[in-house]
Formats: structure tokens, C-alpha cells, sequence
């Protein structure tokens, strides 16, 4: 074998085994997260949604209990009970109820009656931590495939009625006067929305989702101009505070997933600042 063969064999040996860092398996599951949340949760911050988003992520629990009680894979639990509590907020938002009290009862109905159905799932209480606040440190390659696949939908959606979205988010008024359905456009973020957190649960878990659709588009949102600048502006705060946030657990040993929020909100006040003093 020639010394050229070597070293190239060397480094697909090298490149094998930083997949198989648990580390990078973090970092690549964060980034393909933030891929996900940054523009989702740049409609989020547009509309206001942002009880919206915490009384499906909390549904994620209730999702946990019924899937592991039923043997069956956690991400369809997941996302089987998102979707439905979802598709239930936007049929009340849609028929006028007063949403504020509405959404605040269901959100905290739905993790409360999670917590008590998990406690009867023998042997999860143990790791009832890593469904609440993530545990991105154990990312295995089945889970990057299922998160970057997750995001792959979710980009594939919004960026297929990206104009419609933006439109309808506008005005309902100038949606319908342009031939759009805003009805349907809700959908299409209430599935976005799904996707999103039976992606985002092993990351940062049910009680942090919300935060990482709504922290990183608010960050973007003092430094952009345009719609499309604050969608990308907000993936890259999330790319950068996953890194960050990872970087923080390793040096000081804290939870990987409200360290990556952390970070987030630390971007959030720099950049609030720097839109302060632009504006000066």
C-alpha cells in the first residue's frame, strides 16, 4: 500500500470516527434543529404564537406516556399528539375563542396530565429528566437521520408556501384578495409545527422547544431588515448557540439543553442591545 493510500485511508478512518464522537453526533443534531426552528419560529414571533407553540411542545409528554405504554416508537407519540393538539389550537384560534386563557389551560393541562400518565409507564421515571429538557448528548445516527430528516420536511414546507405564509401572516384581508386560503396556510404551520417538536424533543426537551422557536427569530428580528434575512438570521443564532451551549456543558459540566438556551438568550440581549443602539 502506498503512503498517499494510507493517509487517505487514514483520514475516512478519522473522518468514521468523529461521526462516532458523541460530541459531533450534538453539534450536527443542533444544527439540523436550528435548521428547522429558525424560520418556523420566525412565523411564530410574526403571529404571536408563542403559547401556541408551548401547548403543542407540552403535549410531547403526554406523547411520551402513550407510546411507551404502547410500545411503539417515541417520535410517532410524539408526533401523533402534537399534531392533534395543533390541529385542535388552530380550530379554536379559527373560531374566535379567546386564545391567551385558552392556550395557557391547555398547555399546562397537557404536560400535567403527561407527568401523571408517564409515572404509570414502569421504569421511565428515571429518564423523565431527558424528556423534559433534552438529552442531546446521547444522539445516536438513527436520531441525526430522524432530526435532519424532520428538518428536511419542515424547510420543504415553508419554503413551498414561503409567499403564501408570509401573505396570509400579513393579512388575512389581502390573502383572500389574492386568491389564498389563509385556513390552509395555518395548517401548513401547524404541521411545521408538529414536525418541529418530535424533532426537538431528544435536543432540548418538551419544556425548552418553545424557547428555541421563539429566542433565536427574536434575536434575528433587531438585526434584519427583511423577512428572509430575520429566517436566516434566526438559524444562525441557533447554529450558534447550540455550539455554545454545548461548549459551555462540556467546560462546566451543566445540562446540555437549557445550556443551549442559555446561550440563545444571551444572543438575544446582545443583539437587543446592538438594535438599541442602531436605532440611536
Amino acid at each position: 500500500m502506498t503512503i498517499q493510500a494510507m493517509t487517505i485511508q487514514a483520514m475516512i478512518t478519522r473522518s468514521m470516527t468523529m461521526l462516532d464522537d458523541f460530541l459531533v453526533r450534538a453539534a450536527l443534531g443542533g444544527i439540523g434543529l436550528a435548521l428547522a426552528t429558525g424560520p418556523l419560529g420566525s412565523f411564530v414571533v410574526w403571529r404571536r404564537m408563542a403559547y401556541f407553540g408551548d401547548a403543542t411542545s407540552h403535549a410531547a409528554i403526554l406523547g411520551v406516556a402513550i407510546a411507551l405504554s404502547l410500545h411503539l416508537p417515541v417520535a410517532a407519540g410524539v408526533l401523533t399528539v402534537a399534531l392533534a393538539m395543533a390541529l385542535v389550537v388552530s380550530t379554536l384560534a379559527a373560531k374566535g375563542w379567546a386564545m391567551d386563557t385558552t392556550l395557557g389551560v391547555m398547555a399546562h393541562a397537557a404536560l400535567a396530565f403527561g407527568l401523571v400518565a408517564i409515572s404509570f409507564v414502569p421504569g421511565v421515571r428515571g429518564d423523565l429528566q431527558s424528556y423534559l429538557f433534552g438529552d442531546i448528548l446521547a444522539v445516536t445516527r438513527a436520531d441525526l437521520a430522524f432530526i435532519w430528516g424532520g428538518a428536511a420536511v419542515v424547510l420543504g414546507l415553508l419554503l413551498w408556501r414561503w409567499q403564501a405564509l408570509l401573505t396570509a401572516t400579513l393579512s388575512e384581508e389581502l390573502a383572500h384578495a389574492s386568491g389564498i386560503n389563509p385556513g390552509r396556510e395555518r395548517l401548513v404551520l401547524t404541521i411545521a409545527l408538529a414536525l418541529v417538536v418530535a424533532v426537538a424533543l431528544k435536543v432540548v426537551g418538551a419544556l425548552l422547544i418553545a424557547a428555541m422557536l421563539i429566542i433565536p427569530a427574536a434575536a434575528a428580528r433587531a438585526l434584519s431588515r427583511t423577512p428572509e434575512a430575520m429566517a436566516l438570521g434566526a438559524v444562525l443564532v441557533g447554529v450558534v448557540a447550540c455550539l455554545l451551549g454545548l461548549q459551555l456543558s462540556l467546560w462546566q459540566d451543566t445540562p446540555a439543553g437549557p445550556s443551549i438556551v442559555t446561550a440563545a438568550a444571551v444572543i438575544f440581549a446582545a443583539a437587543a442591545v446592538w438594535g438599541a443602539f442602531r436605532r440611536l
